[in-house]
């Protein structure tokens, strides 16, 4: 199990334990905004995004103890989910655009 916190490992080894809740709280912040802008948001009017924001904040607070405390491999996971999101992304402008040509 420890092969999986290869990002845990590196930022312990890099910065310390100081800061470790922070600097994986903004990171598990970042992928998880970009997990949700990939794969499901919808235009909403602005009032409705900044709760899904909020909410986004609050979750990922939960998951950044999962990150830290109990050492799962949350960022790792997010990654993952990130590549696999994009890559569908991708396709799927391929798809359409190759639709429209023909």
């Amino acid at each position: 199990m420890d092969n999986f916190r290869l990002v845990f490992d590196t930022v312990i080894e890099l910065n310390g334990t100081d800061n470790v809740f922070w600097i994986f709280y903004v990171m598990n912040l970042i992928l998880a905004i970009i997990a949700y802008e990939l794969g499901f948001a919808k235009k909403l009017p602005i009032g409705q995004k900044i709760v899904v924001y909020i909410l986004l904040l609050i979750g990922v607070f939960l998951l950044t103890i999962f990150s830290t405390v109990m050492r799962m491999p949350t960022v790792e996971s997010l990654l993952v989910i990130n590549a696999v999101l994009a890559i569908y992304r991708i396709r799927l402008h391929f798809q359409r655009k190759h639709k429209k040509t023909t």
